[in-house]
């Protein structure tokens, strides 16, 4: 164990005013750094932020905003929703403030150690990496509310919140500051802060017991679910998804979910995760299986990426974009883990996981774009491409997520055909967590992560990684499914010809919203925005609108558009449609070495 730098730093300093000679000037305090929450007007979206500074013995402090949030890779530009950002002295006078760029103000107080800063941020986008406040709750992500010193990122801090009136509940996974007032919590730096979002209002509170470590769920709107059953469903997932590392990392955890209207999505974090949801998803066997299989892809978090992770996710720079290639394992295992999880617990059976895995597949190889951005590029470029889609994205690029479970799938079947059903993929997760989180502190680089697989496999696989990794060679599935005695098939997924584009009539207008790589549309001159008038020289209409979604291969497809407020006439030569339909099943007589992999892999 490496000894506390700050400790010692401390001692010395101690040691050091013990002799020092009479006369002699004190050393200074130490810095403290102290904020309030307030929400007196929850009706109108602003959060009141207050920070108390102690111990800053220079002429000026900069304070910062981020500009991201950790696990959601898109700068989003949090300071857009400050306002009234002032400074006071220890007396109560304003001090000067400038803002020396786009998410950070210089505060000068010379002489004055100690000061505080206020202001206000405007808070209404509900979704899981950013911050929400109205008149039935409050929710946010710290990296969005709160300003931190900029040469301080690591001083520890305490939050007071001070909810609504009628408010009662405050969810965190922060921990309570001992002695202090009500709400009040602690964290030990700023990328704690940052990383530990909270519910304020009314929120339902539940818990279950996995492994021994509380989990507390709050759940925010209304729902109608069997909560006994929901608990212990969700306690299996939380001991599956531990199961795959093999060591707990936890002493609490908490589940924060938004039950709305609409809902999806998920954002990690160290000690918690915050869901949204449909508030009518449990009401479905699809729907609730779809509410586990997040939680679990957000609980397996825990360790794929907030401890296990690339070495470019931590320490973070919050002032601008953190890059790495690795976000197919970060995010694509994750997902991959995820349904495996609720395969082994049997939320799926066998057959059910192995449809999910065909439809995954098919999702992949049916991207035009996968042929164009590797699962690497598409990692690196998140920040630019990914929460950045437009008409096109489907033909340049491929999700890193859907890409990564895909690889993740084929590695692992790998890994146990070459060990002979001995190691999994689990295995190389148990390898990365004591090596790098537990061993080194740190993250591990690509090659590391290469040669992890490598030493869990006792083999290498680089021209796999370099082919459909860091490449767009199409793996091959039916080889890895052939290990586990699975049969692996595909038939065109339509046999008609295809018009290669997509339609929409939800504005009463029928539009032309994508149109496919090399297509007939993309070859024959069909473009996005356009309005079809005329279908082989009939208006538009349910008849006449199965025209679009296919005919004979070679037989013309007559339209009439409006471009630009013009009519044009197009004519389109409908083309083999390329997408395909996949299939996974059992062989009728696999061998012992087959059925052996199959075991290993799905933990039978």
């Amino acid at each position: 164990m490496m000894p506390n730098f700050f400790c010692l730093l401390g001692g010395l300093a101690a040691g050091a005013l013990l002799a020092a000679p009479a006369g002699a000037r004190p050393l200074a305090a130490a810095p403290t750094l102290r904020y309030t929450l307030a929400m007196p007007a929850p009706q109108t979206h602003y959060f009141e932020v207050g920070v108390a500074l102690s111990g800053f013995a220079q002429d000026y402090t900069d304070v910062k905003m981020p500009v991201w949030a950790p696990g959601s890779y898109l700068v989003r530009e949090y300071a857009k929703n400050v306002e009234g950002f002032r400074a006071t002295g220890a007396n109560g006078q304003a001090l000067a403030v400038e803002k020396i760029d786009k998410n950070t103000w210089r505060v000068r107080h010379p002489k004055q150690a100690d000061f505080k800063v206020a202001y206000r941020v405007y808070a209404f986008e509900l979704s899981v990496r950013t911050s929400f406040l109205d008149a039935d709750h409050g929710y946010l992500n710290g990296s969005s509310v709160f300003v931190y010193p900029a040469l301080n990122k690591g001083l520890a801090s305490t939050v007071t919140v001070q909810p609504a009136a009628g408010w009662a509940q405050v969810s965190t996974a922060l921990r309570a500051a001992p002695g202090s007032a009500k709400f009040t919590y602690k964290a030990a730096s700023y990328d704690e802060l940052a990383d530990s979002p909270i519910e304020i209002g009314n929120q339902k509170l539940l818990q279950f017991t996995a492994n021994g470590t509380v989990h507390q769920v709050a759940m925010y709107g209304t729902y109608q679910v069997d909560e006994n059953r929901l608990l212990a469903d969700m306690q299996k997932i939380c001991e599956g998804a531990q199961a795959v590392v093999g060591q707990n990392p936890l002493d609490h955890y908490l589940f924060i979910v938004h039950n709305l209207e609409r809902g999806g999505g998920g954002l990690e974090h160290l000690y918690s995760t915050t869901l949204e949801v449909s508030r009518t998803a449990y009401n479905t066997e699809a729907g609730y299986k779809g509410f586990l299989r997040l939680a679990a892809h957000e609980y397996f978090h825990l360790w794929n990426v907030k401890r296990i992770r690339p070495v470019a996710l931590g320490p973070f720079d919050y002032d601008k974009e953190n890059y790495t290639h690795m976000l197919w394992v970060s995010e694509g295992m994750t997902e991959y883990f995820a349904n495996l999880i609720n395969e082994r617990t049997g939320y799926y059976d066998q057959q059910g996981y192995l449809d999910h895995l065909a439809s995954t597949i098919g999702t992949v190889e049916n991207t035009p774009g996968n042929k164009v951005q590797s699962a690497s590029e598409a990692s690196f470029d998140a920040w630019i491409k990914y929460y950045r889609p437009n008409e096109n994205s489907p033909n340049t690029g491929i999700s890193y997520y859907d890409k990564g479970e895909t690889i993740g799938l084929v590695l692992d079947l790998m890994i146990i055909n070459a060990t002979q059903g001995q190691k999994h993929l689990d295995d190389v997760f148990r390898l990365l967590y004591d090596t790098y989180y537990k061993k080194l502190g740190r993250g591990f680089t690509d090659q590391e992560y290469q040669d992890a697989v490598a030493t869990v496999a006792g083999r290498r696989f680089d021209d796999f990684f370099k082919q459909s990794v860091y490449g767009t060679k199409t793996v091959d599935y039916a080889t890895a499914f052939g290990y586990a005695g699975l049969g692996f098939s595909s038939a065109p997924a339509n046999p008609n010809g295809s018009a290669g584009a997509t339609f929409s009539n939800r504005t009463g207008r029928l539009l032309v919203t994508g149109v496919e790589r090399d297509g007939a549309a993309w070859t024959d001159g069909l473009n996005v925005n356009d309005e079809v008038l005329l279908i082989n020289g009939t208006a538009p209409g349910e008849e006449s609108a199965k025209a679009l979604q296919g005919g004979a291969v070679g037989a013309p497809l007559k339209l009439q558009v409006r471009r630009d407020g013009l009519p044009r006439e197009l004519t389109l030569t409908y083309r083999t449609d390329p997408d395909q339909r996949f299939k996974i099943e059992p062989l009728p007589s696999p061998t012992a070495t087959q059925q052996k992999v199959l075991a290993k892999w799905l933990g039978k």
